[in-house]
Formats: C-alpha cells, structure tokens, sequence
C-alpha cells in the first residue's frame, strides 16, 4: 500500500453536493483527503488565500470556482462573482489584487451571446476592482454537461506590509465587525431560480470589498487580527472557523446583526436562519478593542459601509464554540451545519 494512503481519513464513498458546501462536510473533506495528499505549510493554513514570501514581499494567491444557477440573477452573474470572488479572497488576506486567471468549462450548445454577456460582466467588474484577466483557459464538454458555464478564477496580490492576519493572534476582548446586511445573496438567488412561490425586492450584494478592507487598513492596521468574507455558508461557518483556529469562544449579539426585513421574512418562511446564508459582498473583521470604534467609523464613512455595525466578541469560552446572545441576555450554540441549505449559489 502507498504509505500516502494512510494519512487519508476520509471516510465517505460517494461525493455529494454536501462536500461544496462550506459546511463540516466540506471541512471534513479537505482536511481527510486533500490535506494529507497535498500537505505543505501554506495549504495547511487554511486561509482565503495562500501567502508566499518573496524577498521581503509578501504574495498572496487564491482559487475559485463559480458554478452558480441561474447564471444571471438580480445584482449580479456568475461573471462578475468570478471576479469579485477571487478578489474578495485576496482582500480579506490583506492583498491589492495584482492579476487574475480565468478557464471556462463551456457546455456545448451554450448561446453565444451568453457567453459574450458574462465576458462583458467579468471585463466590467475587473475595471470596477481595479485588476485585469492576464491568462486563460477554454474547454467545451458535451451538452448537458455543464449547466450552461463554470468559470474558475486564480488571483495573485500583494500584501500589504502593515497587515498581518492569523486566527492564533485573536484575543478575548477583541471586537468582531460585519460591514452590513447579511443574506442578501443567498436568498436573492434562491428566488431567482423559480423554485419557491415567493417575491421579495432584494439584488445580490455581489461587489469588490478592496474599498472597506483599504479603509479598515488604513484606521486600524495594527489592531486588525483577522479577516474573512463570509460567503459558502454564512457568517456562522466563518465564526465557526475562526473560534475552532484561534481556540477561544465567539459571542454574537443577535440584535446587532444587521438583516434586512425581505431576508429575515424569507428566511422565516423558509424555515433558514440568516446566519448561515450566503454573502458576497460583505466582510467580517476582527479588531483589537483599542482599535475598534476607529475600525467601524472608518466602515460606515466608506460607501457600501454605511450599514457596518460591531456585531460581537471573543470571550475566553467556551472554548472552540460560537454561541449568539439574544437581546434577553439567554445563548444558543451557533454550530457549523454538515452542509449548505442553499446549495449552489456561488
């Protein structure tokens, strides 16, 4: 037997959609199977990307994949979430944006002007990000395939040398910050598909976040200890992350979660916690308190960050765990799901 086939914890038999969802079943498949087949110190840090030195610079690179239906939906396309996904990745890591790859995996049939459209979309978007598409690729697989396109984007930043972002460095005390409302892309998408008998005035929050991260930089670098944008998976999976890698406990005040009333009312009807449903264009900071209302105030004076709000704290326990706090002063654990109730929405 290959004495690699021995570190392979991965149980399952079958991949399912379950194992793309962000959740404990996709966690349980990078670290079970990719993480002991491909096991080096950048990958097995985990990060939004993976940080390289060179010389006395630092870079960062980052992968997508977008397999979103529909392919267009309000506020956005699978085009420009290939875009600003990747860049998103970059930012949160502390990078500018520096150059960005992209392949198509087209399905045969595939309108042409659909494809133009979406090219159209990610040129715009990387205009709008301030980055441009220096290489790709193209193939073509048989109709039926493919669900019209995938597109996969690869983005390469410098980071910026006043930031240094590790989950380790997290503190009790420190104050957790969310740029503002969550929820709007998950369930803007899963209207868009038709599947549910229901309307709601919502568009996708699909943006480049470089402006607010910039702006956080800039206001509070030397308290800024870590950063993601919570996509696959909510704001709960990226805590839920953050507390099990730093090791302390994650208190979330549910009444300064900024929702707004069409995603809450969806969600209650839905049966979804807005917690766990999809962002693209929000992030989520960690911040000295020392730091922190600097932080914020240099949010909500950015445009897009006029909703920000400081939505939570580490706390020395329970350890490992994130819990939300209503406005009673009661708790509930906020854990990681197996999967993601909205599957295919990034």
């Amino acid at each position: 037997m290959d004495a690699t086939t021995l570190t392979v914890r991965f149980k399952d038999s079958r991949i399912e959609l379950v194992h793309g969802a962000g959740g404990k079943a996709t966690r349980r498949l990078i670290e079970g199977l990719f993480l002991p087949l491909l096991a080096n110190p950048a990958l097995a840090a985990l990060g939004d990307a993976a940080l390289v030195e060179m010389g006395e610079a630092r870079l960062a690179v980052t992968t997508d994949a977008f397999v979103v239906r529909p392919l267009r939906f309000p506020g956005g396309s699978i085009g420009e979430l290939a875009v600003y996904g990747t860049v998103n990745d970059l930012a949160v890591s502390g990078a500018r944006p520096l150059g960005l790859t992209a392949s198509f995996i087209l399905e045969a049939g595939l309108p042409a002007e659909t494809l133009q459209a979406e090219v159209e979309a990610m040129s715009r978007a990387a205009q709008r990000a301030g980055v441009a598409i220096i290489a790709g690729d193209t193939k073509v697989v048989e109709h039926g395939k493919a669900d019209g396109m995938y597109i996969t984007t690869t983005g390469i930043g410098l980071v910026d040398p006043r930031v240094r972002l590790d989950a380790r460095a997290v503190r009790p005390g420190d104050r957790v910050l969310l740029s503002g409302p969550i929820g709007d892309h998950g369930i803007t998408v899963l209207l868009a598909r038709g599947d549910v008998n229901l309307d709601a005035d919502l568009v996708s929050d699909t943006r480049p976040l470089t402006p607010l991260v910039a702006a956080l930089v800039e206001a509070a670098a030397p308290g800024l200890r870590w950063m993601r944008d919570p996509t696959r998976g909510g704001v709960a999976s990226a805590l839920n992350e953050l507390a099990r890698d730093c090791g302390h406990g994650v208190a979330l005040l549910e009444e300064a979660i900024p929702v707004r009333d069409a995603v809450r009312g969806a969600c209650e009807l839905l049966g979804l916690d807005p917690l766990y449903v999809a962002n693209e264009g929000q992030v989520l900071a960690v911040i000295a308190p020392e730091h922190a209302d600097a932080a914020l105030g240099a949010l909500r004076a950015t445009p897009g960050g006029e909703g920000a709000a400081m939505v939570g704290e580490v706390r020395e326990g329970p350890a490992r765990t994130l819990v939300a706090v209503t406005v009673y002063g009661g708790s509930r654990v906020v854990d990681m799901l197996v999967g993601d109730p909205l599957p295919r929405i990034c």
